[in-house]
């Protein structure tokens, strides 16, 4: 091993990682209980061993800190951290394991867990108490760290910075969407790249979509016990480097230019008026349990990043399902989180971030939210508060469900709504009292903690669970492809095949699904709140059953570019209600209805409506086998003004449901109003016919349907 023979100078503490000035590179490397840290040099990804190691002797505050005059952009290099050995006590220190940097801003190649980067010997391992250290060199499999330069011109593009009500998101997989776009040419199809294509952001565009929400890009890596079955780690929820995009998402071959990349595609949404969401994994890693791979935070600070039994430090504690559970009682893992937070913020200009599994994070010594230094850290960041923060208010732990419970400034992935929408059109009973909170924008949730109706992200379907089309086809999952006996996914899926489990090609079946698809999707749509689509939702993407695809990385999970009639339908069906959803601000208000009258006006500014067109009686609401009612939403009331100081008073509209099998009558509602209504989404129909539909009165809604009526004055 050579020695670094270039000058070395002491450098600084500050910024953790490596960061290129135009003259030379600082190093720098949090470690409270390592007992020396050597800098490894590699020249291509490929290399076995490190052509040069450097010593740290600078350690200032625990962060160890170099400065390399001759190094520039493109550099690869890893760490080797020195000290004890004594799993028992949390210490995990094994200098023949190379890691990555916890602050690198790219990571080299596709991250392939490999029987080098454990620390114990496999064979010797117990299954109590630990096994012995394995002495193997981990650097020939393990990827390397890169040196970027962070310069970047953004041309004057600015964030679109969309109000959060007035917001319509698409949930989407990088690599899935355009892995089979005949458009995109073939070595952009899975890439940023690709995904920033102008076919691409058009799509969006002519959708009406406001914000795409990117699963897992953070740098991830592929589970072992996946590999050997030759499946991988598809969804990504799996981070390993928390500021470097995931290189596999990259058109390029070139080191580090993956970041340069991302943020031409981030530019690219942003010229078009489109915000970037990420789904961030900050509430554990890619190393597992106590028999996971030392890839970086095991090895260079166990104790620090991570929650650890505290009766026996050989085990993690885990509230996440995957192993272990950052440790956000550490003031260095908080301050990696927040910087990592300020990066994608500042440098690669993202608007914000939903956060898996974020009662995790919120975790004090034991219970959600109790002394959280997380949620309090947030609330005090000048830049990171101003986003879009987004929280999936649940965890595995002991009282980790936590929808509602979220402070101001948070939303929320809101399972309530997911769940009580889909009791509703799969026709249970006793589902309307509920129904109308989830419509109205969940008051019940948020308005007492201060919030408002955009605190609540309404969704059907997410990534993880059915589609929206097997959701209308299949009663139970259908996992058999994972290789793990269909033990895998969620059993409660609240679905109803329709009639037939799976594919069919009974016509009356297909129009009920069809029929049904297009409920959801009017319901989701039409309700107070941010809307959610899960990629592929908007023309009946199916993954024939499956409803826990994290392991596929083919057809099964990518977007299907070629659409039958029905599919285009169910998309021109998406596309005419988000447009009726965005040139309506009562069907998305930034307040909260009053459920009154108002300012001496004749008619409240919402009104519950039965079938005789008068307000729902509490009997009503009390009975168990009402499916239909109708939500009247005065916008001529609305009150409110705009960010440039318009009125937004407008229609009044009427929303009208029925989960019956059968039609229902609604005498329509008269009191201040005119007894024409003009016909704007019939979801029985694949569109509403121009010349005919215009009704007084009365309003037949068949079976399984949703309609939205508009006043005629």
């Amino acid at each position: 091993m050579k020695k670094y023979k270039s000058q070395v100078l002491p450098g600084k503490p500050y910024p953790l990682g490596a960061t290129y000035d135009g003259n030379g590179v600082n190093f720098a490397i949090f470690s409270e209980n390592a007992t020396s840290i050597k800098l490894c040099l590699f020249n291509s990804p490929q290399d076995e061993q490190e052509y040069a190691q450097v010593d740290f002797d600078e350690v200032t505050d625990y962060v160890w800190h170099l400065y390399l005059p001759d190094i520039k952009p493109g550099q690869l290099y890893g760490y080797r951290v020195y000290g004890r050995y004594q799993p028992k006590t949390g210490m995990r220190f094994n200098s023949q394991k190379l890691l990555i940097d916890p602050y690198a801003k790219a990571i080299s190649g596709r991250t392939e867990i490999d029987d080098s980067m454990f620390d114990y010997q496999f064979q010797s391992a117990p299954k109590k108490g630990h096994a012995k250290k394995s002495i193997e060199d981990s650097s020939a499999k393990m990827n390397k760290s890169v040196v970027i330069d962070t310069t970047f011109d953004w041309e004057g593009v600015k964030k679109p910075e969309i109000p959060m009500h007035n917001s319509i998101i698409y949930e989407l997989h990088v690599k899935g969407f355009t892995a089979q776009h005949p458009d995109i040419p073939k070595e952009e199809r899975g890439t940023y790249k690709g995904l920033a294509n102008p076919k691409i952001i058009n799509y969006f565009k002519e959708l009406g979509i406001t914000a795409i929400e990117l699963m897992p890009i953070h740098h991830f890596a592929h589970n072992k016990f996946l590999l050997d079955k030759g499946l991988n780690n598809y969804w990504g929820y799996n981070s390993i480097g928390y500021f470097a995009p995931h290189s596999e998402y990259s058109a390029y071959d070139s080191h580090g230019d993956q970041v340069t990349e991302f943020k031409e595609m981030v530019k690219a949404y942003h010229q078009a008026g489109i915000e970037i969401i990420l789904d961030v994994v900050y509430n554990h890693t890619a190393e597992g349990n106590h028999l996971g791979p030392t890839l970086a935070f095991r090895g260079i600070d166990n104790e620090n990043y991570y929650r650890l039994e505290p009766e026996n430090k050989y085990y993690y504690t885990d509230y996440t399902g995957t192993g272990n559970t950052l440790n956000m009682l550490s003031a260095r893992t908080l301050q990696l989180v927040m910087d990592s937070l300020r990066y994608w913020a500042n440098d690669m200009q993202v608007d914000g971030f939903r956060f898996d599994l974020a009662s995790t994070l919120a975790r004090g010594l034991y219970d959600v939210g109790k002394l959280s230094t997380f949620l309090d850290t947030i609330h005090q960041d000048p830049t990171i508060s101003q986003l879009k923060l987004i929280a999936e208010p649940w965890d595995l732990g002991e009282g980790g469900y936590q929808v509602g419970n979220f402070p101001v400034l948070w939303a929320e992935w809101n399972g309530k709504y997911r769940d009580s929408v889909r009791k509703f059109w799969r026709g249970d009973e006793s589902q309307v009292s509920e129904l109308a909170f989830r419509l109205s924008g969940s008051s019940d949730l948020y308005e007492d903690n201060g919030k408002m109706p955009s605190s609540s992200i309404n969704f059907v379907t997410a990534h993880d669970g059915f589609t929206l089309h097997d959701l209308v086809s299949y009663n139970n999952k259908h996992n058999d492809a994972n290789l793990e006996d269909s033990m895998d996914g969620e059993d409660h899926n609240l679905s109803w095949n329709s009639g037939i489990e799976g594919i069919t090609d009974d016509k009356e079946v297909i129009q009920l699904r069809e029929r049904r698809k297009r409920s959801f999707l009017g319901t989701l749509l039409l309700s107070q709140g941010v809307p959610m689509i899960s990629h592929g939702d908007e023309y009946g993407r199916t993954q024939y059953g499956n409803n826990n695809v994290y392991c596929h990385d083919n057809q099964l999970t990518w977007m299907n570019w070629d659409w039958d009639e029905d599919q285009q339908k169910l998309f021109e069906f998406t596309k005419k209600i988000i447009h009726i959803r965005n040139n309506h601000p009562v069907t998305h208000r930034r307040r909260y209805f009053k459920n009154r009258r108002i300012q001496g006006e004749g008619i409240k500014d919402i009104r519950w409506i039965n079938t005789d067109g008068i307000d729902m009686s509490q009997e009503e609401w009390d009975t168990s086998f009402i499916r239909g009612m109708g939500m009247l939403l005065n916008g001529e009331l609305m009150k409110e003004i705009d960010e440039n100081g318009n009125v937004l008073g407008e229609d009044i509209l009427l929303i009208l449901v029925n989960s019956f099998w059968e039609p229902i009558s609604f005498t329509l509602p008269h009191e201040g109003l005119s007894t024409d209504w003009e016909v704007l989404v019939d979801s029985y129909l694949d569109d509403v016919d121009p010349k005919n539909n215009k009704v007084s009165n009365v309003f037949e809604l068949n079976g399984r349907s949703i309609a939205l009526l508009k006043n005629i004055k």
